[in-house]
């Protein structure tokens, strides 16, 4: 499996679950080395750095992948970002040009690289892509972050476009929509206490955890979800 922004929050918690359930595990980094090392040293994985908005980077992981783990039967694109929040009246294109190239292209291009190595139609033996969206490709993030909603509504087409393309070559495509999760993303927001004051509006009254995404990543990626394919599901405590 490789899990994209791997080394803290969700793709952490992912890793780590994974980890537990059998997976040889890449866990990918952009910056921050030192976590994804260590955790990759505590469930016998591998850390690799790469930008996923970089084609090159993104080819040379997987080669890597490939030589150091074997075959790869699980993709978990959950490498994002998210940018202070402001109205799209003051957006500069190079933030939202920053935003598509990391949520989106970067999805595509990590998918389009596990296609080759999974569809039975290049001779692999099928797996499973498992997108992480957001609530707020629901919700929209007005009067935060629209940019940031509106590359997870690309996500989420692309989840079911995709899913439909590679069905018949063995490939399940899913995604996971989480709301307001405990996870240091929220700092890169420029309002650390959103966590809390967003949270506890949920009708389950609190933020997610981590933990709870991930078991709905590893869930997807199972047997036990062996006939759902192109689906969204929400992890967002009702909203």
């Amino acid at each position: 499996m490789i899990v994209t922004g791997g080394g803290r929050g969700i793709g952490a918690a992912t890793a780590l679950l994974a980890a537990e359930q059998g997976f040889k595990v890449c866990v990918n980094y952009r910056q921050d080395k030192d976590s994804a090392v260590s955790l990759a040293r505590r469930i016998d994985g591998i850390a690799i750095q790469a930008d996923v908005a970089s084609e090159a980077d993104i080819v040379r992981m997987f080669d890597e992948v490939d030589r150091k783990l074997g075959r790869l039967g699980a993709l978990v694109n959950n490498a994002g970002i998210v940018d202070l929040g402001t109205r799209v009246e003051n957006m500069t294109a190079a933030r939202i040009a920053r935003m598509f190239a990391i949520n989106v292209t970067g999805s595509f291009l990590c998918a389009r690289e596990a296609i080759k190595r999974m569809s039975t139609r290049n001779g692999g033996k099928g797996g499973s892509i498992v997108n992480v969206s957001s609530i707020a490709a629901k919700l929209g993030g007005p009067g935060e972050y629209v940019d940031y909603a509106a590359s997870k509504g690309a996500i989420d087409t692309f989840t079911i476009g995709l899913a439909k393309e590679v069905g018949a070559e063995g490939i399940r495509v899913n995604a996971v929509r989480p709301g307001i999760i405990r996870t240091e993303i929220h700092a890169s927001s420029g309002d650390p206490a959103r966590l809390e004051r967003i949270g506890a509006m949920a009708p389950l009254g609190r933020p997610g955890e981590a933990e709870e995404v991930a078991r709905a990543i590893l869930w997807l990626l199972s047997d036990e979800a062996s006939y759902l394919s192109g689906a969204l599901v929400d992890v967002s405590g009702g909203r």
